[in-house]
């Protein structure tokens, strides 16, 4: 459209005004908002509108006529590159995309909306752009003991992160369903978390720093309940009739691949819960958010939940998050997972 414009102010405007070199305008828009073959097209249609331009100027036998169309064509091969080069790093990152997704299904597997009688929600928002999953991990299993979580956040970034991360939540799903307590299974997650760095000792020699804070969350059948163990991790936040307090750990272990292997080093603390009480389990991601000038973020000082009555897991995570990114302008400098559990109302 642009093309035909130019072309027919061209011909009516006085034959000293010569408007081939505005042309150059066409394929420039095409290049900003359409694919690399939309813009050669218009370039070439360009091309052919400079010549009608200025054979109409009689500028037929001129030098100007080549130099319109030479300088068409050298701008119109930068933008055509330029298109190419964008499109290809949009395909790229499309597939990485598409790889990330597939790799948070299969290593962070989405939690179900219902586990036994308890209503469940988890998020997961990675620092870094096109990442979908990295150092922040969380799982449940449904075992002959209760309902058990496990959140954590592996020590680094990338693939050695993935790697930790994809180890710790593969030993949680079998040892969750064999050990009877809490600081048994916690005790078992630091056998494999040391033989997991062990083995990588052999091709990274930083692999003996890695540890993982975790938490340990159980639900017994009984209900009102909740029992944690926590191995350097925070201890969930608990809203209770649209108030929120954070739940203290007096003596945490020390995190997974620093801890010990007894039992008995791994300290169960419990809670009462009562019906429709909501648990935030969330990764340092949350509580190490900054604004810009450095003050850091906290759910509990914050207005929420805004609607306490209608408040179920989706939406305090919806509204966590929401207010999160509006504290730190959308930046985010760690990962954040949270997982939120609600329980059942009274019978």
């Amino acid at each position: 459209m642009l093309v035909l414009i130019i072309t027919a102010i061209g011909f009516v405007a006085p034959s000293d005004v010569h408007l081939a070199s505005l042309l150059i305008a066409a394929p420039a828009l095409m290049a900003a908002i359409s694919t690399a073959r939309a813009t050669c097209a218009v370039a070439a249609l360009s091309v052919a509108a400079a010549v009608i331009c200025d054979v109409h100027d009689g500028l037929l036998r001129s030098p100007v006529l080549p130099t319109h169309i030479a300088a068409l064509m050298v701008v119109s091969a930068f933008l055509v590159a330029f298109c190419s080069t964008r499109d290809r790093n949009r395909r790229e990152a499309s597939q990485l995309r598409a790889v990330s997704a597939a790799a948070q299904q299969v290593v962070l597997r989405p939690l179900p909306r219902r586990i036994e009688d308890l209503r469940v929600a988890a998020a997961y928002r990675a620092a870094e752009r096109m990442a979908e999953v990295g150092g922040d991990l969380y799982a449940a299993a449904r075992t002959p003991y209760g309902v058990r979580l496990l959140i954590g956040d592996v020590k680094g970034k990338g693939l050695q992160a993935l790697d930790d991360t994809a180890a710790l939540l593969g030993a949680f799903r079998e040892a969750a369903h064999q050990h009877r307590t809490l600081p048994g299974l916690a005790a078992a997650l630091e056998g494999s978390v040391r033989r997991h760095v062990a083995e990588a000792s052999a091709t990274d020699a930083h692999a003996p720093e890695r540890f993982v804070t975790a938490l340990l969350v159980e639900f017994p059948h009984c209900g009102g309940l909740a029992r944690t163990v926590s191995c350097g991790h925070p201890l969930p936040l608990l809203l209770r009739d649209g108030r929120i307090t954070s739940l203290t750990c007096p003596a945490p272990a020390p995190p997974l691949g620093l801890a010990g292997l007894d039992p008995a080093e791994f300290q169960e603390d419990s809670f009462a819960l009562a019906p429709n009480d909501l648990l935030l389990l969330y990764t340092d991601g949350l509580a190490e958010a900054r604004d810009r000038s450095g003050a850091f973020y906290s759910v509990a000082d914050r207005a929420i939940p805004r609607d306490a009555s209608a408040c179920d897991p989706d939406s305090l995570l919806e509204e966590v998050l929401a207010d999160l990114l509006r504290h730190t302008e959308g930046r985010l400098n760690d990962d954040v997972a949270l997982v939120a559990v609600q329980c059942p109302p009274a019978a």
